[in-house]
């Protein structure tokens, strides 16, 4: 099975799980293991050090078990509206292309060093990107009002590490003289950049960012929670 096809499968494991209400109904509906689910949905790594996949007979049981046809869990289904588990609702474009973890601001800060050996727990939410981005993006909640109009303390945003932080962006960085990440517009001037505030009541609105300063990547999707 192709990496693609591994992504397909996890796309409609989420479908099915939310037509099903949780992983615990859609096992009980399929005739499976809500463990063995969790672990697939959460990309637990086996005893060999890969992912944990969904296999034929699983999805087979699954397709059974929710009314589907047979080979729909290898199919692209479209759904308008995608709704996570934490109340964001995402109107996005092209489909959902990749599961990202919503993580701390304390853990973005090492993320570029950290992603590779990231295993989530069961606790650990996965969201569905509305938008193309790599398998490294991560998801934060925003806090503060430094963004405002335009980020809203509690909306979601979608940060993928592999994207090029160009002026105008608004991007995640990690300030290693006080261990503090901060989300900000990314201004360049000649060869000085900045962080811009959006929010014109907020105190030092532009600070200089320099050498000390770590830019953990730049925001593709804001989901804003319904």
């Amino acid at each position: 099975m192709t990496r693609k096809q591994d992504q397909i499968r996890l796309q409609n494991l989420e479908r099915l799980i939310r037509e099903a209400g949780s992983v615990a109904e859609l096992a009980k509906a399929a005739g499976t293991n809500k463990s063995y689910l969790s672990q697939v949905r959460h990309q637990t790594r086996t005893p060999s050090g890969t992912p944990r996949r969904l296999g034929d007979e699983v999805a087979g049981m699954l397709e059974a078990g929710m009314g589907k046809p047979e080979g729909w869990m290898d199919e692209r289904h479209e759904p308008v509206t995608r709704e996570s588990d934490s109340g964001a609702r995402f109107h996005g474009e092209g489909g959902i292309h990749t599961l990202c973890p919503m993580i701390s601001w304390v853990q973005a800060g090492a993320w570029r060093e950290t992603c590779q050996e990231f295993v989530p727990d069961y606790d650990t939410e996965l969201l569905p990107c509305p938008v193309r981005c790599s398998s490294r993006t991560f998801v934060l909640r925003v806090a503060g009002v430094s963004m405002e109009p335009d980020f809203h303390e509690g909306d979601l945003v979608f940060v993928d590490p592999e994207v090029v932080a160009s002026h105008g962006k608004y991007v995640v960085v990690m300030l290693n003289s006080t261990n503090e990440t901060t989300f900000k517009q990314l201004v360049v001037e000649g060869e000085r950049k900045y962080l811009r505030a959006l929010n014109p009541a907020w105190p030092e609105r532009i600070i200089e960012v320099d050498s000390d300063a770590t830019i953990c990547g730049v925001v593709v999707f804001k989901g804003m929670v319904v």
